[in-house]
């Protein structure tokens, strides 16, 4: 893993970071995610795009970022095989963070012990209301009047890490569930998911004085 390099201020300033985004399904946050690397807007290298699903919609978007796509699929699979075929890819990627971007799987301790505070998750709901699954949707169900997402560091528990940040917007109203949750996806997540972590990265390189 490359090291610090030293600037002629005599600060040390850490290597860019390297991600993999793991994800499951179409990859609309992944997309949102890998265009804000492209830009540079986050300082820092998306190494790997890994998929539980061959065949899902997210490989294609890596493809066309010209970032490497990779299926390890757990169909089939025990949790720890899975896992640790999972863990193969990424050290091989040598991917440093993970961007957890529609990834439907429920990570076991061991493997987050692998990269303790150093994976990030979406959830459309503002935390700590509603975790787990159909967040948006039951924001909806609930008659709130204001919704939102939350980028969270993951841990041990369902949608229970610190937070990082957070958006809403108001509902209209008309949207209904489906409608809401396209909202929240299209209208908060895909902002604030890259900009939390350009903080995380902004936090990461912060020179330090020798």
């Amino acid at each position: 893993m490359p090291g610090p390099t030293e600037s002629s201020s005599g600060m040390r300033e850490p290597s860019r970071p390297r991600f993999a985004i793991l994800a499951s399904g179409r990859g609309s946050n992944a997309d949102a995610l890998m265009r804000a690397f492209k830009r540079n807007f986050i300082a820092g290298e998306v190494v790997a795009l890994v998929s539980n699903v061959e065949g899902a919609g997210v490989l294609e978007r890596a493809r066309e970022h010209g970032v490497p796509g990779h299926v390890v699929v757990s169909k089939g699979l025990t949790r720890e095989a899975h896992e640790g075929a999972l863990l193969t890819v990424l050290e091989k990627t040598g991917a440093e963070h993970l961007l957890l971007a529609g990834y439907m799987r429920i990570l076991s301790p061991w493997f987050l012990g692998r990269f303790g505070g150093r994976i990030l998750n979406i959830h459309p709901s503002l935390l700590p209301e509603f975790p787990g699954l159909h967040g948006a949707e039951r924001q909806w169900q609930a008659g709130r009047s204001v919704v939102g997402a939350t980028v969270h560091f993951v841990d041990g528990g369902v949608d229970t890490g610190p937070v990082v940040l957070q958006g809403s917007i108001e509902v209209r109203g008309d949207e209904g569930p489906e409608g809401l949750a396209q909202r929240i996806l299209n209208e908060v997540e895909h902002v604030i998911y890259p900009r939390a972590v350009r903080l995380f990265v902004e936090r990461l390189t912060k020179p330090v004085e020798t």
